[in-house]
């Protein structure tokens, strides 16, 4: 015998494992940049799946990518390769310092096998002593256990029993701390290029060029995270496009897909061999249905106008946001680049971020925190002028009411 259960939010609380707490309302239609729920309120969507649909919802090359390869072929696994997979590895190399792409299906994959690889290749190259992986406080690296070890954020590793070791943390921002730790030991150094689940910190043009000139020093290979800054989120199709400083390995997803779950790390000839047959892999990476998606997403964002107005946008929400702290003084600054952008709450509200987000909720607009004092914005890339304008009034009736 069945039972009907009403699809909504106490449901959610019966069946799903309790490690999320999602909002009360449920979304069930988006448009572009808007968002409707079941009792048909609009929401103008600032939060854009966390920084991951680029072209906001139901676009229509996505629609039209997907449709017409779901007609034609789903899965294969890797036994086989596909054409969507091979044309998207072929954009990706022709746009990127890389010659060669692994597949995977997440961000935290993507790490997985960077730091794998680098792993490897240093027991290849220097032999069992050359382990040692460094990244920063309060970096974002994924939830498998070994990336979620890598990332900067105790609170999301400590609990679940001995971690990987060879793992070591400094400052972000911090070349002389980075120095003194490394040695030839080092196999890698871990990092975002700009840190976003930490707080939208930007990095300081010279400490990431030092970062390159120790990792060259030490024999050590550079893995800049691109999951959230990758894909036009910074104004160039990946943000170390605009340091002046190429990685050894990248790993991208989120935006990728544009909603589409697929994830990539992206590398050179020289140190991708060093993966040969049988030393890891994925059943669903390069799935045919997600590499031709992430082609149609490609082929928009990788344009001068899409990522030209990345950075009017940016400058849009920078000088709205600056007018609302104006009238209302929540925010003791307001940083980021391209559409990847973060207000810190000032000392009177710290730790509230997350009322914030609730209150932009009940105004209409989905926005999200980065730790529990930044409001972080993560639109669509190609968003209109007038859903920032509209969602940012009704994010400022939102503030109104929490600053009294």
């Amino acid at each position: 015998m069945t039972t009907t259960n009403k699809v909504d939010r106490a449901l959610f609380d019966d069946v799903m494992v309790p490690n999320y707490n999602p909002a009360k309302m449920i979304p069930v239609k988006g448009e572009g940049s808007r968002v409707w729920d079941q009792e048909g309120k609009e929401y103008v969507d600032f939060a854009g799946g966390i920084a991951v649909n680029c072209l906001g919802h139901c676009h229509p090359a996505m629609v039209k990518a997907l449709t017409e390869q779901g007609n034609k072929l789903w899965h294969l696994s890797n036994v086989f390769t596909n054409e969507p997979a091979i044309r998207l590895a072929k954009k990706l190399t022709d746009a990127t310092f890389a010659e060669r792409v692994y597949f995977a299906n997440s961000g935290a994959e993507a790490n997985e096998a960077a730091l794998k690889l680098a792993r490897r290749w240093a027991l290849d190259k220097f032999g069992p002593d050359k382990n040692q992986i460094i990244a920063f406080n309060k970096g974002f690296h994924g939830r498998t256990f070994f990336t979620v070890t890598v990332g900067g954020q105790p609170a999301y590793s400590e609990g679940f029993g001995p971690k990987p070791g060879a793992v070591e943390h400094v400052d972000y921002n911090d070349l002389a701390a980075l120095e003194k730790l490394m040695s030839e030991q080092t196999c890698a150094v871990m990092m975002e290029p700009l840190q976003g689940e930490g707080g939208v910190i930007s990095p300081d043009v010279d400490f990431v060029k030092g970062v390159r000139a120790l990792c060259d020093k030490y024999n050590a290979l550079l893995i800049f995270d691109e999951v959230q800054t990758g894909f036009g989120r910074t104004g160039s199709l990946y943000a170390y496009q605009q340091l002046g400083v190429a990685p050894d390995i990248l790993s991208t997803a989120k935006a990728l897909g544009g909603g589409f779950p697929i994830g990539a790390m992206l590398t050179t000839t020289e140190i991708a061999q060093h993966l040969k047959p049988g030393t890891h892999g994925s059943t669903y990476g390069g799935n045919p249905l997600a590499c031709a998606v992430a082609e149609a997403v490609f082929d928009v964002v990788n344009t001068n106008d899409v990522l030209e107005g990345v950075k009017k946008r940016e400058q849009l929400f920078k000088d709205a946001l600056q007018k609302i702290n104006d009238k209302y003084n929540v925010f003791k600054d307001i940083r980021g680049k391209g559409l990847l952008l973060g207000a810190e709450l000032t000392e009177q509200f710290e730790g509230k971020a997350r009322d914030f987000l609730n209150a932009a909720a009940d105004e209409g607009t989905m926005v999200l925190v980065a730790g529990p004092s930044v409001i972080r914005f993560t639109p669509s890339l190609i968003i209109p002028e007038q859903d920032i304008v509209e969602g940012l009034a009704r994010f400022e009736r939102a503030v109104a009411k929490l600053a009294g």
